[in-house]
């Protein structure tokens, strides 16, 4: 199904800036899974100007089986590489974002639609991440985060102050809007997105091992500690709550380095997603070592720390920023891969259980819907 109502969101007034390299395949190309059962419909659409989000399964059966043989939609819409993927916590709104310097807001209900369109970054944007049912984060290769407003597309405020590309972000519930941002400066800056200026929400920022470039952020299921990985291969973990010894003296502005907790070895290439487990247990990441490992991080743990390695995904020499992602129930894993194929695996087993074909370009994304194990959507470049 193709969508070409765009609305408009909130427009920017800054200056033009210089588009500069960035961590993303850059691969062209998309395509559609075909339903195998000989009855089904199968929706497909052959413009090729267009970067395709993919949707496997449905939401009329509850067997993971019955993925490949369920109509699959592609949503169209981007005319360049999709970077990332976000529903909203109802699983009602899927988020993408985008080459093309725009994020697309998604109906996931019938029928499947793109009713907005956020608008405003001057590069690319890569990563999104939704806070609650009504506010939108966004990082982009333009040095900045943004922060907008789910349900109208209007960009509220503009965070400053990383002075290279902004990798990741994460966000914890609407209640706290607390954000987290990697970037290639070598600093996780954490956010107050209720304060109204961009100044007063910049709350404390964390060194990654030596300023190394961090490439992924995620915030802990409490939001108490905060976890990083960049190119030295290692996941950082801070408490943001400790006491700060030079509070009275520098209250928003320290390096953090009394806040580190631990840090996981493992993997032997730069680290490009993580993300938590909804139970709050454990940590997953994606790394260019071509593994993705399951990390225990529950308090007062003895002994190894590494779980699992799941193999068989796939990076290439463009080395994107792939991710990973939990399925709701925490039973299943998967993450982005080169070989543009979509890779599931169980948990509890490591042994991979599907492995869908379709993209014609990197798997950049995949992200199980946040009640539905047998809904998954993903994007290619």
């Amino acid at each position: 199904m193709t969508t070409t109502d765009h609305s408009t969101g909130g427009n920017s007034n800054d200056d033009e800036s210089q588009v500069v390299p960035h961590k993303r395949q850059r691969l062209d190309g998309v395509s559609v899974i075909h339903g195998n059962d000989g009855a089904s419909p199968v929706y497909q659409h052959q413009q090729s100007e267009e970067t395709a989000l993919t949707m496997f399964g449905g939401t009329t059966t509850s067997k993971m089986e019955d993925i490949i043989l369920m109509p699959t939609m592609r949503l169209l819409g981007h005319k360049k590489s999709v970077y990332s993927l976000a529903f909203d916590p109802s699983g009602e709104c899927l988020c993408s974002s985008s080459l093309d310097m725009t994020c697309l807001l998604w109906n996931t209900t019938t029928p499947f639609h793109n009713y907005n369109v956020l608008t405003g970054h001057k590069n690319a944007v890569l990563d999104v991440k939704f806070s609650g049912e009504e506010h939108i984060v966004t990082a982009s290769a333009d040095k900045t985060l943004m922060w907008w407003d789910a349900c109208t597309g209007d960009r509220i405020r503009t965070f400053r102050g990383h002075t290279k590309v902004v990798n990741a972000v994460d966000a914890t519930a609407e209640r706290q809007q607390l954000l987290a941002s990697a970037s290639d400066d070598g600093f996780v800056k954490l956010w107050d997105a209720r304060v109204g200026s961009s100044r007063g929400a910049f709350v404390m920022q964390l060194i990654h091992g030596n300023q190394y470039q961090v490439t992924s952020v995620a915030f802990s299921f409490d939001a108490h500690t905060v976890y990083s990985g960049g190119i030295d291969n290692l996941i950082t973990a801070f408490d943001i709550r400790a006491p700060d010894r030079d509070a009275a003296k520098k209250p928003h502005h320290h390096d953090g380095q009394e806040r580190k907790l631990m840090s996981m070895k493992g993997h032997t290439d730069t680290i490009t997603c993580l993300s938590i487990r909804p139970d709050g247990t454990q940590l997953l990441s994606n790394s260019m070592d071509g593994t993705i490992r399951s990390w225990d991080i529950r308090p007062f743990v003895s002994g190894r720390r590494l779980l699992k390695t799941f193999v068989g995904g796939t990076h290439n020499a463009e080395k994107g920023l792939l991710n990973c992602s939990w399925s709701a129930d925490g039973t299943m894993i998967s993450g982005g891969s080169s070989d543009r194929l979509v890779h599931v695996w169980d948990e509890y087993t490591a042994e991979e259980l599907y492995c869908l074909p379709g993209h014609t370009g990197c798997v950049n994304s995949v992200l199980f819907h946040p009640h539905q194990n047998n809904f998954i959507a993903s994007a290619s470049s």
